[in-house]
């Protein structure tokens, strides 16, 4: 199989999963035990915690282990919004953005439901927030901005650094799904000062099941799960099989950034996007001109009259051709409904439903690109035609 869904997930680093083995024999013990085994236990909790902190520019006590990225969302949120209102009462505004991971729109859903105010800012064509419009929504009673630094489904950059700013300047937090963006392209939060940060190891080439976000020193929370734990801001023992992996798998992910793997991924994913434009006339890229992550490009399919192609015919007869992609989020696949993220940006469901996402990864090939490219002429003909 050609991989082209690394957004959804990625396969494992060889090396992040020769350090989880010796934790799931052997090396069983509990963290906090106070024998040499937990002890050991709690020494590989801590050198991933240091890793995981440098891929980011964080300390490593800056770093919160989850089960996984939507937990730490939702404990970047929920925990900023509830510590913010206990000092500051007024305090209870939300801002976050209409292309924002289902499980924080679901999230802010339920809050504006139980009396918090909730403002989901649009996007233009592009999928980028406005700056403008992110200045407009803020103001003195917001607690919290949260915005994903990079799109999972268009792999759009949203301006993070500016909403960053402005959050600041109106004495709100502000919290980034960096889930997409790290080890992909350079998250520093030195050059962005967010006060909360998501991250996910099997985006990474680590395991599902271990997440992190990052409290930068002095920022309120409040715990949602009790427990001594991770300095009592998440309770619960510790995975320390999946941790350590996640450890190896960011800094696998910060040699290759320093190595330059981001330019040789964009290099691939071009010729990918080139080549498929060339062999689907009628076929553009959603997103086309803004800033974008460099593994990821995401294509509306039509016929030659710029009808919509069915997308989902294609994404079958690319499975079957040994090629996988997706047609948007992998948490909401499955689904008869059009993506949120391609309707904010503008498009009709007809358009959404046409539109395929190709994510590479540092593992994808050029032969594999030119694979695909080889495969795809008669497929689009054929969904053109179904589409119809």
């Amino acid at each position: 199989m050609i991989h082209l869904d690394h957004n959804a997930t990625t396969p494992i680093a060889p090396e992040a999963l020769a350090a989880m083995l010796p934790h799931l024999a052997d090396g069983f013990a509990n963290p906090s035990s106070p024998y040499g085994a937990g002890m050991a236990a709690r020494e590989a909790v801590g050198t991933a915690r240091a890793a995981v902190a440098a891929l980011v520019g964080a300390k490593p006590g800056e770093v919160v282990f989850t089960s996984g990225a939507t937990e730490a969302n939702h404990l970047a949120i929920l925990g900023a919004l509830h510590a913010v209102a206990r000092t500051q009462p007024a305090r209870r505004h939300l801002v976050t953005a209409a292309v924002e991971h289902p499980a924080t729109l679901l999230l802010a859903g339920d809050l504006a439901g139980r009396g918090w105010r909730v403002t989901v800012l649009p996007v233009g064509p592009d999928g980028r927030v406005a700056v403008a419009d992110l200045e407009a929504a803020v103001d003195d009673a917001t607690a919290l901005v949260s915005l994903q630094w990079a799109n999972n489904e268009t792999g759009v950059l949203q301006p993070v650094a500016e909403a960053a700013a402005i959050a600041g300047t109106r004495g709100a937090l502000f919290h980034s799904d960096a889930v997409q963006a790290a080890g992909r392209v350079p998250v520093d939060l030195a050059a962005v000062p967010a006060d909360l940060l998501t991250l996910s190891a099997h985006k990474m080439h680590g395991p599902k099941g271990a997440g992190a976000l990052v409290v930068r020193k002095g920022t309120p929370l409040a715990v949602q799960i009790h427990g001594h734990q991770e300095r009592r801001r998440r309770g619960g023992t510790e995975n320390v099989a999946a941790i350590a992996g996640f450890g190896v798998a960011a800094e696998l992910a910060a040699r290759a950034l320093a190595a330059g793997a981001p330019a040789a991924t964009a290099a691939l994913r071009d010729r990918l996007e080139a080549g498929l434009l060339a062999a689907c006339p009628g076929a553009a890229v959603n997103g086309a001109g803004a800033p974008r992550l460099p593994n990821t490009t995401n294509i509306r399919f039509a016929d030659p009259h710029g009808r919509p192609a069915d997308a989902e015919e294609l994404l079958l007869r690319l499975d079957r051709a040994g090629i996988q992609v997706s047609m948007g989020a992998a948490c909401a696949s499955g689904g008869n409904e059009p993506s949120h993220v391609l309707t904010a940006m503008g498009l009709d469901a007809r358009e959404a439903a046409a539109s395929l996402r190709f994510s590479l990864g540092r593992t994808t090939t050029a032969a594999e690109v030119a694979a695909v490219l080889d495969a795809l002429p008669p497929l689009c003909a054929r969904a053109a035609a179904f589409g119809t």
